[in-house]
């Protein structure tokens, strides 16, 4: 009986332990005009929503490899620059390290934001999700259709020429923060 005690209480520390464990979500990005900025601010929302997570938002300047080391999920953000990425995140995951493989099995997801409608922004998405890919990270989309490749914000055309960024685009930030932190969650 108490040996069946011991260990009854072994795998429930165990256990409670496992639940307890916060993981870590990095979110990095380059802005130049604060637009993307502000969706990486409501990317962190989501994930900080989540309980038993720790968020960490940061430029990419001021990204160590320690801090991509750190996460247990990265979050890439970029503006658009003619539906190629900004050339510092090209450069930021260009130095990401790579020997030994140690980004394998991390999750990743991207999000960006474009002045116009159709000016690349699934395009850039891709090319952020193509490079975690090399490194072995495992990556996600958003959480629904219309976000599949992340999320993503036009800044500069149409109904969208405002000061801030429209409620339907933080709405995509907010969730796709959140979903990649639950799956941080479920991943050991």
């Amino acid at each position: 009986m108490k040996l069946y005690l011991i260990v009854s209480l072994f795998f429930i520390s165990q256990l409670s332990y496992g639940q307890l464990k916060s993981k870590n979500v990095l979110i990095t990005y380059y802005s130049k005009t604060a637009n993307t900025q502000s969706l990486a601010e409501e990317v962190a929302k989501g994930a900080q929503s989540i309980p038993g997570v720790h968020v960490v938002l940061k430029s990419i300047q001021q990204t160590t490899t320690k801090d991509l080391l750190d996460a247990d999920a990265i979050i890439i953000g970029s503006p658009v620059y003619n539906a190629n990425l900004a050339p510092e995140v090209v450069k930021f995951m260009s130095e990401w390290p790579f020997e030994g493989n140690p980004l394998k099995d991390k999750i990743g997801a991207a999000f960006v934001t474009a002045g116009g409608i159709s000016a690349g922004e699934e395009l850039a998405q891709v090319n952020i999700l193509h490079s975690m890919l090399i490194f072995g990270m495992i990556v996600v989309g958003g959480d629904q259709w219309t976000s599949a490749f992340g999320a993503s914000a036009i800044t500069n055309e149409g109904i969208f020429k405002t000061e801030k960024l429209d409620k339907l685009f933080l709405q995509k930030g907010f969730a796709l923060g959140s979903r990649v932190a639950t799956l941080a969650k479920k991943m050991n």
